[in-house]
Order: C-alpha cells, then structure tokens, then sequence
C-alpha cells in the first residue's frame, strides 16, 4: 500500500486529528480486497475507508510510486509506503480544494518542517511538482504566491490555523448552498459560487 492525502499526514505529522477515509494506491492481488473488508467490518468501519478513487482526480500521477518512501513492513506481508513532504505538498497543490484540507494541509507541513528547523524551501516544492506532473504549470500562479507567503512566513503554525478556519468556512457555504439549491454544484462552477457566498455573506455583515 502507498499511503496518499491525509492518512499520509496522519502518520508523519501531528497537526491532523483525522481523516475521512483513506487514500491508497493499492499494488496488491485480489486477497488485499477481502482483508481490506475484513477489517471494516471489524472496526464498523464505512465501505470503501480504504480506497483508490484518488486515481480519478487531477493530483493522480503514476509517478507516485516512484517518489513515495518506505514507511513500515506488517506481519511480513503487508508493506506500507507513504509520500514525502515535498511530494505530498506537490500533489495538494494540484488538488487545492477551499473546501478541503488541501491548503491547510500544505501549511501544515510547512509549519512542522519550521519547528523541527528543517523549512522546506519553495525549489524544492516547485522541483516536487515538475518532477510528478511534467510542469510546474499545473499549478496556478495565485496558489505558487500563497505557497511562497507559506514558506517566508515567520510564524507558519499561526497560518495554519487561518487556513484551517477559512476552509471550514467555505465548507459550511457549500453545504448551505447545497441545501438550498440541490444538484446545482459542480466542479467547474464551484469557485464562482464560493466567491459569490462569501460576497453575499460579507454584505450581510
């Protein structure tokens, strides 16, 4: 198993509680898929904690597997790996949903590499992002000047909190819009509608 997202930081960093469900590239035979079942039916967990529909988003690449770093082996049968800092920032900045960790989560890392005195330095996140998707195009230039911000800022546990706040803020104006509006949300119109809720909510203030 390659450990993806936030299960990812959830076993290297300390800032994240938990996560919904988890991310997996699975290089396995079909035993993997009955043992997978067999322990969500053991913890009552939800069908589908461990999946891999991550491979349907735009932060998939193959080149995963050739970056990812070895975590632990089980029972000397199942190894696990996981992704680096660099590589794992690289993959959420292609993701970058405001209404998901994505932005916190990059923070977050940034902010644990700054307390332990490591900083991760903004090459080599843009080298991380080259070296998975080809370009460091697939990012846009308003997420590479927040992630520079995030780098040179002084105090990068302090941002997180912001970021953290601001996504869950925008989550609670998606799920009101939905309410509302059922089946009216799409990928291609979310960002219009979360400018537009914040302004809306702003002139009601």
């Amino acid at each position: 198993l390659i450990l993806i997202g936030g299960a990812s930081i959830l076993i290297n960093y300390g800032f994240r509680g938990a996560t919904t469900d988890v991310d997996a590239l699975i290089q396995a035979n079909s035993s993997m898929k009955d043992a997978i079942n067999r322990v969500g039916d053991q913890y009552d967990l939800p069908n589908g904690w461990l999946n891999a529909d991550f491979m349907k988003t735009s932060s998939y690449t193959p080149k995963i597997v050739r970056f990812s770093t070895y975590y632990r082996t089980f029972s000397n049968v199942l190894t696990v790996r996981t992704i680096a800092a660099e590589y794992l920032i690289a993959m959420k900045l292609v993701s970058a949903r405001p209404y998901k960790n994505d932005l916190s989560d990059i923070v977050g890392i940034l902010a644990e590499h700054q307390r332990l005195e490591n900083p991760m330095t903004f090459e080599k996140i843009q080298r991380a992002v080259v070296e998975l998707y080809g370009s460091a195009e697939q990012v846009s230039e308003e997420i590479w000047t927040m992630v520079k911000d995030a780098v040179d800022h002084p105090n990068a546990g302090e941002l997180y909190q912001k970021y953290r706040e601001a996504e869950m803020e925008t989550k609670d104006l998606l799920v009101d819009f939905e309410q509302k509006y059922p089946k009216v949300l799409k990928e291609d119109n979310l960002a219009a509608i979360v400018a537009q809720a914040k302004k809306k909510k702003e002139q009601q203030k």
